[in-house]
């Protein structure tokens, strides 16, 4: 099958830089040039998780090529997109940087969005300010009707650069990795731990065999800083993760039941495909009222009461009340309540002691580690001012 997209020429030996949906399954790559001509190029590097992938023309000439900026954008600069739309051929776009820093759900790292008009097809292509310099990699657009809206996101280049500069030098970007899943700390689970605001990155699941299960660190902890670096939420923690090399040490900051402590993880590498979790909402309790958590409007039970005889720890919610703080955190009957305040429960009487030594310690919230289906996450329940 074909498939095309644009890219840029980067050097006058002829690299170029493109996305890497474009050539990912590609057995054979050309490079269409405006002057009718067609070159041959091998692909050098692919990255995944920018989606950026660096190639090599196939021939001795010397290319006229563009630089990436220095500079920083600001939004509101011009910005003109050049690509191969629908594969018309070369069409240029004008517009303004909308906004910075955008998070599209696409991994942790951030997006330029502009309102030059974009469609599929400029994929790969550049993004220019007014000095004719490289501001990003048109990558993706937000397109309820398949067209263009006025809002595509592109690579920003300084992120490109790094990318492109690991690419040519091994063929691949070398990542550092904790191994762990993270969650954002929320105000309600920063006042569960004590903490005067929210920040950070709360852990919640810790891969078998990766870095940290070899390190001190714990489910529900909350890393607070890498290096001496305050980390902001759980996207930061996986930017800053990534940043390091793969086999060093990472000095990590977390607070742990209302302490900071202080650890050290040696780092692996990023692995090339991300874990996906997988979901079985299918499985439901016994019909059951339980007993009720008036805290919280939910009503619990033990698991093994309530069909779930292969859980030895953890309670089940059997009942939550409309417009309850429960409903209002998510939480649905048949999530499994694992940990509150840090200590296992196995059963309601465990759960109503976690509240209250939350209480007699004067936190404004207690930590429950949920199970939904295979996921874990925490939540952090208001307490009622008493």
């Amino acid at each position: 099958s074909l498939g095309q997209g644009s890219g840029f020429v980067i050097s006058a030996d002829g690299y170029v830089v493109t996305n890497n949906h474009v050539v990912a399954d590609a057995s054979k790559v050309e490079i269409s040039f405006d002057e009718q001509i067609k070159l041959p190029a091998d692909v050098i590097g692919k990255d995944a998780r920018t989606d950026l992938a660096l190639l090599k023309i196939k021939s001795d000439k010397s290319f006229p090529f563009v630089p990436f900026a220095e500079k920083k954008v600001r939004v509101g600069d011009w910005v003109i997109a050049i690509g191969n739309p629908f594969g018309l051929g070369g069409t240029v776009t004008a517009g303004i940087v909308s906004a910075a820093s955008r998070d599209i759900g696409s991994g942790p790292y951030d997006y330029l969005q502009i309102d030059a008009a974009v469609n599929r097809g400029n994929s790969g292509g550049p993004a220019f300010n007014l000095d004719g310099e490289v501001i990003g990699v048109n990558s993706a657009i937000f397109s309820p009707s398949g067209g263009n809206v006025g809002i595509a996101f592109a690579i920003p280049a300084d992120l490109a650069r790094q990318v492109v500069d690991q690419l040519k030098a091994s063929g691949s970007v070398s990542r550092g990795w904790l191994g762990v899943h993270i969650q954002n700390v929320s105000d309600e689970i920063a006042q569960s731990f004590g903490m005067d605001r929210a920040h950070g990155a709360l852990i919640t699941k810790i891969t078998e065999d990766g870095p940290s299960a070899k390190s001190s660190l714990e489910v529900g902890d909350a890393v607070v800083e890498v290096n001496g670096e305050e980390v902001v939420n759980s996207r930061d923690l996986a930017r800053k993760v990534a940043d390091l090399s793969p086999d060093t040490d990472a000095k990590l900051k977390v607070m742990r039941d209302g302490k900071s402590l202080d650890l050290v993880v040696k780092l692996g590498s990023f692995p090339g495909n991300a874990e996906v979790a997988s979901l079985n909402p299918d499985e439901k309790p016994q019909p059951s009222t339980g007993e009720r958590i008036d805290d919280f409007g939910m009503s619990l039970s033990p698991a093994s009461a309530a069909g779930k005889p292969d859980l030895k720890d953890g309670v089940i919610v059997m009942k939550v009340e409309p417009n309850s703080e429960a409903a209002d955190k998510g939480l649905q009957v048949g999530d499994v309540i694992i940990e509150v305040s840090g200590e296992v429960v196995q059963n309601p009487a465990d759960v109503t002691k976690g509240v209250d030594g939350a209480k007699s310690r004067g936190r404004k919230a207690v930590l429950f580690r949920i199970k939904s289906g295979d996921a874990e996450r925490f939540v952090a329940l208001t307490l009622k001012a008493s």
